[in-house]
């Protein structure tokens, strides 16, 4: 029996010798990606899409419009049908008289498309501008439906886009210029390179399709990201405690501790010294201790946000008081986390404690009346299949937030890092921001069921009120003067949400940032950079839309206007304070926690 780089040598005999190679090794590296595929665990049914039901309503309302206003779907269709057909008679009219340019383009540009063959050539040209006003037809169409509930025509738009978005040409080898002419350069060397990084892809993650966006190997957490100085000064099971060391010989009396989300890692407040949240707070004069969170295992199955009030939020204060000798402290609280932090400064005022002076709030919702854009997700034919696997598992794997997030933007973290991985057979780059993105965590069981459908489905921080440890807590006990930054274009956090949870908060004294930019862009937002502005206004008492119109915008980073607020709440300066108090710590920052596998 012939092998399989006989064939192969068989039937290429007529490329070049590094060509014949190169597509021989194409065909060994299909062998490798059938047997990975083979280990891919099989994803929940209910977690591979919406439900059938969403389509069965989007077609009945469909009928519907056919039947109630037949002129309105049939001009949808004509106008496409004009356009193109217009645009087919206008490419042969050149093509017939020898013209080899395109038509003048009648779409939007789109970024997908920047190369400059996709202008000029007048094929790829045709199939760009076709494919643009098919997609326009769609979203047209979706649009156009009456009778859907709001939240199932959002939920359509959104996935009838990802549909639209995954069949762009440039997603195809034989439909991208770019890909096929770098093939040929480069004798299919392109295609191995870019095979080859698709199969690691799935090696490294047992047949799962994570696309790599950042160079694994450009990055050590503790040798070039997470530098900033300190020490472990308590752990246990939910958290490591980090103080950093002073760069000041005086610091502010109020300590200040910043609850990140155990979503993802708090590094991404310390990717490097430039753009350190994490070092500047250390330079303004602050004692700053930093939670990092354990990534959880089957073991913290039933560990729930009662637990991680008591053993990461309380504990973590009533550490910092010890170590420091103050009363208070003030504290921030990073996206779930700032959630969590309202519901331990609520449960703090039923118990008559006062140790939380201050509180900030980065990309936090508290309302989740209105989710945003990741509301698509949240529905119960998602949400059910989520409690199924984590009950099935003790825990949600990072796998599906980290995809989940990625589809929000499929086009940024999904689409373009594939082309450029596999069909370009380019390496990923050495980027810190998606290096981070990609070292995901994961959810405990409990704390995952709880958290979807008591506060994201339920709203009960918002309403009637949330469970934690024996209490009830709600808005309207977070008391304490406190500072909210919200992010225009996030899309996890939705800002006008976020507002109208700090609206609803029962604190005299609050303020509240818009930056521009998303969830982390526009917090790791350093001054040097002079990239993202912010708006500021002090009347609470209309919409956010209201606010926003009234506001003032200022350039550049809200980092400065927070530090000034914050050190108006910090007390007096006193002699800089060495990490651990005295007391023998554990171990250098950034800590153990933060690189450990979930395994251990």
């Amino acid at each position: 029996m012939a092998t399989t780089e006989e064939k192969s040598t068989d039937v290429l005999g007529d490329y070049s010798e590094e060509m014949s190679q190169n597509l021989a090794r194409m065909e060994q590296l299909s062998e490798r990606l059938a047997t990975v595929m083979s280990r891919k665990k099989q994803v929940p049914a209910s977690l591979q899409g919406p439900s059938p039901e969403l389509y069965a309503k989007a077609g009945t309302a469909f009928m519907r419009e056919m039947m109630d206003n037949p002129t309105k779907i049939m001009q949808t269709q004509i106008d496409y049908w004009g356009k193109t057909l217009g645009h087919y008679v206008e490419a042969q009219k050149k093509l017939m008289a020898g013209d080899l340019t395109p038509p003048e383009s009648k779409v939007k540009d789109d970024s997908r498309f920047d190369n400059e063959v996709w202008q000029t050539h007048p094929m790829f040209n045709y199939l760009k501008q076709q494919y643009l006003m098919n997609a326009e037809l769609v979203s047209r169409a979706v649009s156009d439906i009456d009778g859907l509930d709001p939240k199932d025509k959002s939920r359509l738009q959104h996935f009838s886009q990802q549909i639209v978005d995954m069949m762009s040409p440039t997603n195809f080898l034989g439909t991208n210029p770019e890909a096929l002419a770098r093939a040929v350069e480069t004798e299919g060397k392109s295609l191995v390179d870019g095979l080859e990084n698709l199969v690691r892809d799935l090696e490294r993650n047992n047949g799962e399709l994570v696309v790599t966006l950042a160079d694994p190997d450009a990055f050590k957490v503790g040798e070039n990201l997470a530098t900033t100085p300190g020490k472990v000064v308590f752990r246990n099971r939910m958290m490591e405690l980090i103080q950093y060391a002073p760069t000041t010989d005086q610091v502010h009396a109020t300590p200040l501790i910043i609850f990140p989300p155990w979503i993802n890692k708090f590094y991404i407040l310390d990717l490097k010294e430039k753009n350190s949240l994490i070092r500047w707070i250390v330079d303004q004069g602050f004692t700053l201790f930093v939670v990092s969170w354990k990534n959880p295992n089957a073991e913290y199955a039933d560990v729930g946000m009662d637990q991680y009030v008591e053993e990461g939020f309380l504990e973590a204060i009533g550490q910092v008081k010890t170590i420091i000798k103050q009363d208070k402290v003030n504290a921030v609280g990073y996206c779930i986390a700032g959630t969590t932090l309202s519901m331990t400064l609520a449960l703090l005022k039923k118990r008559g404690d006062d140790s939380v002076n201050a509180a900030t709030f980065f990309t936090t919702l508290t309302d989740f009346s209105d989710q945003g854009e990741v509301g698509v997700f949240l529905n119960d034919d998602f949400v059910d299949g989520i409690e199924e696997e984590v009950q099935r598992n003790g825990y949600l794997d990072s796998l599906y937030m980290s995809r989940t997030f990625s589809f929000l933007r499929s086009n940024d973290l999904v689409y373009r890092p594939a082309v450029r991985n596999y069909m370009l057979g380019e390496a990923p780059p050495a980027f810190d921001l998606l290096y981070w993105n990609g070292d995901g965590t994961n959810l405990p069981r409990d704390m995952a069921v709880e958290y979807l459908r008591g506060l994201c489905q339920g709203d009960k921080l918002a309403t009637d009120g949330f469970p934690i440890l024996g209490e009830t807590v709600t808005l309207d006990e977070v008391t304490v003067p406190l500072m909210a930054v919200a992010c225009e274009t996030d899309h996890i956090a939705a800002w006008k949400s976020s507002f109208r949870g700090v609206q609803k908060m029962g604190s005299d004294d609050k303020t509240f940032v818009l930056s521009e930019s998303g969830h982390i862009a526009g917090i790791v937002n350093p001054p040097s950079k002079k990239k993202y502005g912010h708006y500021v206004n002090g009347d609470w008492s209309g919409t956010p839309e209201d606010w926003q119109t009234a506001a003032d915008f200022h350039e550049g980073t809200w980092w400065m206007r927070w530090g000034d607020w914050l050190a108006g709440r910090s007390g007096d300066k006193v002699k800089a304070r060495k990490p651990g108090g005295g007391r023998k710590t554990l171990g250098d920052a950034p800590g153990t926690y933060v690189t450990e596998s979930p395994d251990g």
